[in-house]
């Protein structure tokens, strides 16, 4: 039996991939992770560009459940944020997070894996975008405590992001529109997904990833240069849909 590491999510973790090819695991975080893993783990991508937490429920049996992963890394919400201020569509954060907590109950219930929740971020770009936080901010606290109550391994990735394009000097270089990444915003989230999970107290855990001398070169080499404010990291991502 295949021990399968799935990456759940929106377009940021979508990252283009080729639809027509169930294994391709696209061009942002979840490919740059992939490359980091032990042997014997399969690594599959289903994050569908736009999808809200709605979105997510509809399709869990087919594109989570059905493949019975041995840990799961989700990352979902900026769109339930974005959606509310373009297109005014109502997605309140208790409720998100009752939904959010049943896909995970379920999922537990079911295959019991090993979890990863990623903080939906924000890297504003615009004046505007700061009032997102308003909405967004409600969500990142709902997934700490859904990390804390599930057992969950917790990626903070907004303070992450946010960090990393103080320190580059344009959040642009981070997120080209405050919420997609750049490569570079995708590798330093690659980064920080292979630290947590190698250094999980729990060690059939960390046993998902190689050790971080044995990681294969290019699973998430130049983030430290670019955070640094180096041209290639910060090439613009352009993602399909939203």
């Amino acid at each position: 039996m295949p021990v399968t590491v799935l990456f759940q999510g929106d377009s940021i973790t979508d990252a283009a991939r080729d639809r027509d090819r169930p294994d391709d695991l696209g061009h942002g975080y979840a490919a740059f992770a992939a490359a980091g893993l032990a042997d014997g783990r399969t690594a599959l991508n289903r994050g569908t560009a736009g999808d809200r937490i709605v979105d997510l429920r509809a399709r869990w049996d087919a594109d989570t459940l059905a493949h019975r992963p041995a840990l799961v890394s989700v990352l979902i919400g900026v769109n339930d944020t974005w959606r509310h201020y373009d297109s005014g569509l109502p997605s309140p954060a208790d409720t998100w997070e009752k939904e959010y907590d049943d896909l995970l109950v379920r999922l537990r219930a079911h295959c019991a894996p090993r979890l990863v929740l990623i903080e939906p971020f924000l890297v504003p770009v615009t004046a505007e975008q700061w009032t997102w936080r308003e909405d967004l901010d409600p969500r990142i606290h709902a997934v700490r405590r859904l990390a804390a109550q599930h057992g969950a391994l917790l990626l903070a990735a907004d303070g992450l992001l946010n960090q990393a394009a103080r320190t580059a000097g344009d959040p642009a270089l981070i997120a080209a529109d405050g919420v997609h990444p750049t490569e570079l915003g995708h590798r330093l989230l690659a980064d920080a997904w292979l630290q947590l999970v190698r250094e999980a107290a729990d060690p059939g855990t960390a046993a998902f990833v190689r050790p971080a001398d044995r990681a294969p070169e290019g699973a998430s080499e130049g983030a430290s240069e670019g955070a640094s404010g180096g041209a290639p990291g910060g090439a613009a991502f352009r993602p399909r849909g939203r």
